[in-house]
C-alpha cells in the first residue's frame, strides 16, 4: 500500500511496527506468550472473553457518504465522525511506544476490484491471522486502500467514544479505516474488511456474497450460501472439485472471484473421515487453531472439546487444500445452493427455487439455533440473517437481492434450497439429516441428475421437491413422510411459515409483489 493511502496520524506507528514479518517470525513472537504449539505444527490460541464476533459493539460512521446508503439499525449502528476521531486518536496514543505488527496485504483476487489492506495489530498471532486470511500478493496498481488498527488491550470509554462498553468495532467508509478495540477475536479483522467490500462493490456493479464456491472439471461453478453451522465450508470442500474459496466472493460481469487468501473453518467435532482436507489443514505449520482443547497431558488437539466454546475455529492458507484454485476465479455459477439447518424438521432436504423464491429466501436468510448453542435457548429458535450475512451487509437488503435477481435472469443459474438440519421431527425428537445424504444431493445437483425429474410442490412453502435422488432413500426427500404423525408435521410447518411471514414484513414496500408472494402460504 502506498504511504499516501494511510489515514492521518498513522505515520508515528511505523517506527514501532514489525513490518511484514514472515510466518516463522510471527510464530516466534506468538510463542513468547500469546500462543502454544500443537502437535504437527499448528498454533493454538485462546481468544479470551470473546469467542466470536461482538455485533452489538459494531458501529458505522454516519456522514455524507453513508447517510443515504447505509441500512441503519441494530446491525449498522451509527456513530458520529467526532466520536470516531476521538477513538482513533486515543488508540493511536495508546499504541505509542508499544510494539505493533504490520502486514501489507490485499483483498480480492480480481485486479479490477482488488484493494490494498494494511493491518496493524497488537498481537503477533492477529498479524498471522491477517496474513493468512487476506491475499498476500496483489497488483501494484491497486487503489482505494483500507487500514485496520486492532488493539485488544485498548478499552474504549463509552461516554467519550459514543459506544456501549469498552469493546468497539468502528468502520469509517469515508476515511477507509477500521478500528477494533478490546476484543481478542481475530475474526473482527476479516469481517470488517468484508463489510467494507460489501459497501463498495455494489456501486461497481459487483455482487458481494457471503458464500463458498467451487468449480467442477468442466468449468461449472457452484456457490454455497449459509449461516454458521449449515455446512458451507464442509460441502464446498469437495475433492472432486476445485475450491475457489470458502467464505467471501464477488460476482462481476466476468464471473466469480474470491476475496480472500485463506479459509476459516469451524473445528468443533472435526472428523478426518468426513472432512479430510480440513482436518489435514489443522495439522500443518501456519494454521491457527482458536479455543480448541488438548487431550490430557499432550499437545494433541481434541476437536470434541467444546468446553471453551462451540465456535472453535481453524484459519489456514487456502493453498493448504490440495484442490484449491490457484487463480481464485470461477465462471458464472451454474448452480447456487442455499443451505439451512432447519431444527424444526420442516423443510425438504433438497428443493428447487424459482427466481422469485430465490430472492425471497436470500432476503430471509433462514436457519435455526438449537438448544444448548446459546444460553437460554431451550428449543429450536428461528434465525433470519438477510443475504445469509446481515452483520456484514451495510447497504439496504433490497440492493443485494436486486443484484442477485439480475444475475440469475442473465445467466440462468439454478437455485436450490438444501436443508442440512433435522428430519423425522424437530430437534430433540428427530435426527440430523445424514451428511452422506446431503453430499449425495449436492452431487446430484452438480451433475444435473435432478434435471428432468418429476417434482412435487411443498404444500406450505411452495418449493419444488424431487421425487428421487441417487443414493438417497425416497422417503427422506419428502419431510412429512419421515414424521410418525403427519398432522404434527403440518402444524409445525405452518408454525415455521408464520415465522417466515412475520420476518418478511420488514421488507414490505421495498420488494416487488412477486417476490413478497414467493414465500410460504
Amino acid at each position: 500500500m502506498k504511504a499516501n493511502r494511510e489515514p492521518a496520524g498513522f505515520k508515528a506507528l511505523r517506527g514501532e511496527a514489525v513490518i511484514n514479518a514472515s510466518t516463522p517470525q510471527l510464530y516466534e513472537f506468538a510463542l513468547a506468550g500469546e500462543a502454544v504449539l500443537a502437535e504437527y505444527g499448528a498454533l493454538v490460541v485462546d481468544t479470551g472473553q470473546y469467542t466470536g464476533r461482538s455485533p452489538g459493539d459494531r458501529f458505522v460512521v454516519r456522514d455524507a457518504l453513508t447517510e443515504e446508503t447505509v441500512d441503519w439499525g441494530d446491525v449498522n449502528q451509527p456513530v458520529s465522525a467526532d466520536h470516531f476521531r476521538l477513538l482513533k486518536e486515543d488508540m493511536l496514543k495508546w499504541a505509542e511506544g508499544r510494539r505493533l505488527f504490520r502486514q501489507d496485504l490485499f483483498v480480492g483476487k480480481d485486479d479490477r476490484f482488488q484493494r490494498p489492506v494494511r493491518v496493524y495489530t497488537q498481537y503477533a498471532w492477529h498479524s498471522l491471522f491477517a496474513r493468512t486470511m487476506f491475499v498476500r500478493e496483489g497488483s501494484a496498481a491497486a487503489e482505494g486502500g483500507w487500514t485496520v488498527l486492532d488493539l485488544p488491550g485498548f478499552r474504549a470509554d463509552p461516554d467519550r467514544h459514543g459506544v456501549k462498553n469498552p469493546t468497539a468495532i468502528m468502520l469509517d467508509f469515508s476515511e477507509r479505516l477500521i478500528l477494533v478495540a478490546n476484543t481478542e477475536y481475530a475474526g473482527e479483522i476479516k469481517k470488517g474488511i468484508f463489510s467494507a467490500m460489501n459497501f463498495e462493490l455494489p456501486g461497481l456493479d459487483v455482487m458481494p456474497m457471503h458464500c463458498s464456491a467451487n468449480q467442477g472439471p468442466a468449468g461449472d461453478t457452484a456457490l454455497f450460501f449459509g449461516l454458521s453451522g449449515t455446512g458451507k465450508t464442509t460441502l464446498s470442500a469437495d475433492p472432486e472439485r476445485e475450491l475457489i474459496g470458502d467464505d467471501e466472493h464477488g460476482w462481476s460481469e466476468k464471473g466469480v472471484f474470491n476475496f480472500e487468501g485463506g479459509c476459516y473453518a469451524k473445528a468443533i467435532d472435526l472428523d478426518p473421515g468426513t472432512e479430510p482436507d480440513i482436518f489435514n489443514a489443522t495439522r500443518r505449520f501456519g494454521t491457527i487453531l482458536e479455543n480448541v482443547g488438548f487431550h490430557s497431558g499432550t499437545r494433541l488437539v481434541d476437536f470434541t472439546d467444546g468446553s471453551k466454546t462451540e465456535n472453535t475455529r481453524a484459519a489456514y492458507p487456502i493453498e493448504t487444500i490440495p484442490n484449491a484454485s490457484a487463480s481464485g476465479y470461477g465462471t458464472h455459477p451454474a448452480n447456487i445452493v442455499f443451505l439451512t439447518a432447519d431444527a424444526f424438521g420442516v423443510l425438504p432436504p433438497v428443493s428447487r427455487l424459482s427466481t422469485e423464491q430465490a430472492m425471497y429466501h436470500f432476503l430471509a436468510g433462514y436457519t435455526a439455533k438449537v438448544a444448548g448453542t446459546e444460553r437460554g435457548i431451550t428449543e429450536p429458535t428461528a434465525t433470519f440473517s438477510t443475504c445469509f450475512g446481515a452483520p456484514f451487509m451495510p447497504r439496504r437488503p433490497a440492493e443485494y437481492a436486486e443484484l442477485l435477481g439480475e444475475r440469475l435472469r442473465e445467466h440462468g443459474s439454478r437455485v436450490w434450497l438444501v436443508n442440512t438440519g433435522w428430519t423425522g421431527g424437530p430437534y430433540g425428537e428427530g435426527s440430523r439429516i445424514k451428511l452422506r445424504y446431503t453430499r449425495a444431493m449436492i452431487n446430484a445437483i452438480l451433475r444435473g441428475d435432478l434435471d428432468g425429474l418429476d417434482y412435487r410442490t411443498h404444500p406450505v412453502f411452495g418449493v419444488l421437491m424431487p421425487g428421487s435422488c441417487p443414493d438417497v432413500p425416497a422417503d427422506v426427500l419428502d419431510p412429512v413422510r419421515t414424521w410418525a404423525d403427519p398432522e404434527a408435521y403440518e402444524r409445525q410447518a405452518h408454525r415455521l411459515a408464520g415465522m417466515f411471514r412475520e420476518n418478511f414484513e420488514r421488507f414490505s414496500g421495498t420488494v416487488s409483489p412477486e417476490i413478497a408472494a414467493a414465500g410460504p402460504g
